[in-house]
C-alpha cells in the first residue's frame, strides 16, 4: 500500500503485513473492529479499506438491504510495525519505470441518459416531497487498463496530483488505484478531528480567463453553497457525536480549491474529540461521509439503494492508515478505481441532486468527473 499523504504528510508505504484483518459479511464487522484495536493497542499500525457498504451495518434499517454480488470486503486492513520508506522508494522507482506502458481505455457508463434520468426524476419526486434535502446519485463506469497496477497509479497520479490518493492491493478483493482529493476525516496528537467535505463542482477552462471566470462562478454560485452548507450542517451533526460538547467549529466555508481537471468547493469541520473513544465509534458515527450519501444521510441512504442497481463497494467508502497513537486519517473513495485480473476496471461518478438540479446537467457532470482517468505523457 502507498498513500500520497502519509503520516509525515509525504508518500508512504506499508509492506508486508503481519496479518490482515478482513470482514466480508456484516456478522464479521464486530470482530474485525476488535482486532483493530487489539493491534494499535499493541503498539502496531493499522492500513486499509473500508467499502460503502459497511455503513449498512450501522444502520439496522439498512443491514437487511446488505448486496449479496459485493466484488470487495466491507472491512480490510493489513497490520504492519510502520512505515517503511526504503520499500516506499523501491516502490516509486518501480511505479515510475512501469508508467509508460500503462494505459486506460475511456471508461463506458453503465447508464444511459436516459437511465440516469428516470433515476433523476424518482430522486426529485423524494425531494419535493421532503423526504430529504440532497441525496448523491451515481453510477458505475467500465474501463480496460494494460499494463501493472503500480504503472496505472504512477501515471494517474503524474497527471491528478492530489492529497488522499493511493494505491491498495491485500489480497482482498480488486487492487485499488486512488485519486482522491477528498479528507473524509482525521485525528490528530492533540485529539482533534477534522473533516473537509467537498461538495460544489465545475470543470476547468480552456483559456486561463475561462478559468478564472468558472472558479469565480463556483465560489458565488448560491446552487453549490447550498448544496456544501447541506453537508456541512450533516458533518457538524455527526461529528457532535464523538465531540467534546460545544466543541464543533467550522474554520472554514466554501474555499475553493483546484485540480488538474475540475475546481472543487470543501470546507473545514473541527471538533476536540471525546475521550476513550475507539476506531469502531468514529466510524459508527461518521462512516459512509454526508458528502457522498446526502441529508438527512439514512434516509438518502435507502433511495440510493432503491435506485442504484450496482452495489457502490470501495466508492464512497475510506482507504486509510491508524497509527498506534490515535492519530489516524482516512478519504473519501472517490475518482478511484477497481482493478481486476482480468485487467477489467470499475469506477463510480455521480453527484448531489437538489431541489433545482436538472437531469441534463448533473449526468453531463458525472461524466466530466471521469476525467481524471485519461493518463497525460510523463516528462
Amino acid at each position: 500500500m502507498i498513500f500520497d499523504t502519509g503520516p509525515n504528510g509525504d508518500l508512504a508505504g506499508f509492506v508486508d503485513p503481519s496479518e490482515v484483518i478482513v470482514a466480508w459479511d456484516a456478522g464479521d464487522v464486530a470482530d474485525a473492529f476488535a482486532r483493530i484495536e487489539a493491534a494499535r493497542a499493541a503498539g502496531k499500525w493499522l492500513a486499509g479499506l473500508a467499502s460503502y457498504e459497511l455503513g449498512y451495518v450501522f444502520e439496522p434499517r439498512l443491514t437487511p438491504r446488505m448486496p449479496a454480488e459485493r466484488q470487495s470486503p466491507l472491512l480490510c486492513f493489513g497490520v504492519f510495525d510502520g512505515v517503511d520508506m526504503a520499500a516506499t522508494r523501491g516502490l516509486m522507482h518501480r511505479a515510475q519505470s512501469e508508467a509508460a506502458q500503462a494505459t486506460l481505455d475511456t471508461p463506458s457508463p453503465k447508464w444511459s441518459a436516459d437511465e440516469y434520468g428516470a433515476a433523476f426524476a424518482q430522486v426529485a419526486d423524494y425531494i419535493a416531497a421532503g423526504d430529504f434535502y440532497q441525496t448523491n446519485l451515481t453510477f458505475p463506469m467500465d474501463s480496460k487498463y494494460t499494463g501493472s497496477p503500480l504503472g496505472l497509479y504512477a501515471a494517474l497520479r503524474h497527471g491528478q496530483p492530489v492529497n488522499y490518493g493511493g494505491i491498495v492491493q491485500l489480497g482482498q478483493g480488486p487492487i485499488l488505484v486512488s485519486r482522491s482529493p477528498e479528507l473524509f476525516f482525521k485525528v490528530d496528537a492533540a485529539g482533534v478531528i477534522s473533516t473537509r467535505p467537498m461538495k460544489g463542482t465545475v470543470p476547468r477552462g480552456k483559456t486561463a480567463g475561462e478559468d478564472a471566470d468558472l472558479k469565480a462562478f463556483l465560489q458565488s454560485d448560491e446552487k453549490n453553497r447550498a448544496e456544501n452548507l447541506m453537508i456541512v450542517d450533516l458533518l457538524r451533526n455527526d461529528i457532535s457525536r464523538v465531540a467534546k460538547v460545544g466543541s464543533v467549529r467550522v474554520p472554514e466555508l466554501f474555499t475553493i480549491e483546484s485540480y488538474a481537471t475540475v475546481h472543487q468547493m470543501t470546507s473545514l469541520v473541527e471538533a476536540d474529540l471525546q475521550n476513550g473513544l475507539c476506531v469502531e465509534d468514529l466510524f459508527q458515527a461518521l462512516f459512509p461521509c454526508g458528502s457522498i450519501t446526502g441529508a438527512p444521510k439514512l434516509r438518502a441512504m435507502e433511495v440510493i439503494n432503491d435506485l442504484e442497481p450496482f452495489p457502490r463497494e470501495i466508492y464512497c467508502g475510506s482507504i486509510g492508515w491508524i497509527a498506534p497513537s490515535g492519530e489516524m486519517a482516512f478519504n473519501v473513495a472517490i475518482r478511484t478505481l477497481s482493478l481486476f485480473g482480468d485487467q477489467s476496471v470499475r469506477l463510480n461518478v455521480g453527484g448531489g441532486v437538489v431541489y433545482d438540479s436538472t437531469a441534463d446537467s448533473e449526468y453531463e457532470e458525472a461524466l466530466w468527473k471521469a476525467r481524471y482517468t485519461k493518463i497525460r505523457p510523463m516528462g
